[in-house]
């Protein structure tokens, strides 16, 4: 099968968050079954054209008034040499640091722009290789155009048996602008409504590449669940119950040629579920690391994220209504956070290490300091106020680090619930994201730390069994490829 990934972003090229991870490491995995995976995204200018290979002559793009030229390189991803990754490069665009903003302007006012650009240009990419997909598929809001492209455009113009798949990530980040930006796009007035893009006055990718995909994803079973109702839709429910019946979730895997504790280079000592001795290594070094004592008595409690209201940050930091403070007042914890985002939040959390011990904090990122909080842990906090997939939670699992989660989207699809009774289980669950359902859940963990300490290594061991490789997920993308090949085409496609 010929696949054609349309996307922003891709590791280890670009990344603000787990889209690069799955395109990445979906495409590899397809790609490592035997089929044809290209990826096009744009080349942000800290992508160094030195490394790549530019394709021979200009590429014209049919966006705004007169259209663009572009240039377009191509690489080969690192450890996959069949999966190419083409480079659509326009100075203009994407010369700028940032790839839907920055913090000083956090959506560029001309993305509509931007992603209709790379869309448009994933289509002559093809043309200019002669090559011709039988799925494209197109990753979030920046790419959803592609999807209106291969309905109502390009299936008439060179693509007639190519049909497309759109893959939500996360319903939150829509892609809303005026109207007056339609003209960018490139596509005649008639598709504003007959291509949904139309919302409330203004236009909607996302709900574009709702309305046309022959297939839709998103990223777990309970999320897609979730986000056709009222509470977990962002106003697109509705849209998302009349196409219920093309709409899959499939839960993302892991690249555990990076997640792996037995074989993980940025760890100070590697182990398994078999030999969990490099564990108490990789705790003391990050006890030392992170300035706390060094005592392996101590529950450890990660936390790496993103600060953002998604994430539950006011449950757990907002001052005089978090319930971190209380967490390192009352109970024989030490905690550690990795992350960066809401000034309010930075601040608060400054304020709190200021005043606590037991509390730690890097406010940035840092790669290997994130591995270290995952092997090095004894549990996780994750308290989402909605979550498409996650990952960190199934790195934890994997770590036998026992995650403390809400249960919600990927996070109720992948931890199971400790019973107290039996020891079964391999992670601790709350519904209710309240301060005091966090303090709760947490004390509950650490209780059984201290008093059920056989429950406590039974459920490592237990959850750094669990499978969350990236075949499973890949071939129900294909199951997914191939009924959008039906639906579009009438054709069946044997794979």
């Amino acid at each position: 099968m010929k696949i054609l990934m349309v996307t922003a972003e891709t590791v280890p090229f670009a990344k603000t968050g787990g889209l690069a991870d799955m395109v990445s490491a979906l495409s590899i995995a397809l790609s490592k079954m035997g089929h044809e995976v290209k990826i096009v995204m744009p080349r942000y200018y800290k992508i160094n054209r030195d490394n790549l290979e530019k394709l021979e002559g200009p590429m014209q793009v049919a966006v705004g008034f007169g259209g663009a030229w572009t240039a377009v390189y191509k690489t080969q991803m690192p450890n996959c040499p069949n999966l190419e990754v083409y480079f659509i490069d326009h100075e203009q665009c994407y010369g700028r640091d940032g790839v839907y903003g920055t913090k000083a302007e956090p959506d560029f006012m001309d993305n509509p722009y931007r992603y209709a650009l790379l869309c448009h240009g994933a289509f002559q990419v093809c043309r200019k290789i002669n090559w011709y997909p039988d799925i494209v598929h197109a990753h979030d809001w920046s790419a959803a155009m592609a999807n209106v492209l291969t309905k109502h455009v390009c299936r008439y113009c060179g693509f007639p048996d190519t049909a497309s798949v759109f893959t939500i990530h996360n319903l939150g980040y829509q892609g809303q602008y005026s109207k007056e930006r339609f003209a960018d796009l490139g596509i005649d007035w008639s598709l504003y409504y007959g291509a949904g893009f139309e919302h409330n006055g203004g236009m909607n990718f996302l709900q574009a590449g709702l309305t046309t995909a022959d297939m839709l994803t998103t990223v777990s079973p309970t999320y897609a669940r979730e986000i056709q109702d009222s509470s977990g839709g962002f106003g697109l429910d509705g849209l998302l119950r009349h196409r219920k019946d093309v709409l899959r979730g499939i839960l993302n895997g892991v690249d555990t040629s990076v997640w792996n504790p037995v074989t993980d280079r940025l760890l100070p000592a590697n182990y398994s579920a078999a030999d969990l001795s490099g564990k108490k290594i990789c705790k003391e070094v990050l006890q030392k690391n992170m300035g706390l004592e060094v005592n392996p008595d101590i529950p450890l409690i990660g936390i790496v994220t993103r600060l953002a209201d998604q994430k539950g940050i006011a449950e757990v930091f907002a001052p005089s209504y978090g319930a971190l403070y209380r967490i390192c007042t009352t109970m024989k914890v030490q905690v550690v956070i990795l992350g960066s985002g809401e000034k309010w939040c930075e601040n608060e959390i400054r304020t709190l290490q200021s005043k606590l011990s037991n509390f730690r904090a890097v406010l940035g990122y840092d790669e290997a300091l994130s591995h270290l909080i995952e092997a090095g842990s004894d549990f996780f906090l994750m308290p989402s106020k909605y979550e498409p997939c996650g990952l960190n939670q199934m790195y934890s699992l994997l770590y036998g680090t026992l995650p403390i989660v809400r249960r919600t989207g990927g996070l109720a699809d992948t931890v199971d619930n400790y019973n107290q009774e039996t020891g079964e289980g391999d992670g601790f669950l709350f519904d209710a994201l309240t301060p005091q359902a966090v303090y709760d859940t947490v004390g509950w963990a650490v209780y059984a730390y201290y008093n059920q300490k056989e429950h406590i290594r039974s459920m490592m061991v237990r959850g750094m069994k669990k499978q969350f490789g990236w075949n499973i997920a890949a071939q129900e993308y294909l199951k997914v490829y191939c009924e959008a090949i039906f639906r579009a085409t009438g054709k069946t496609f044997n794979i």
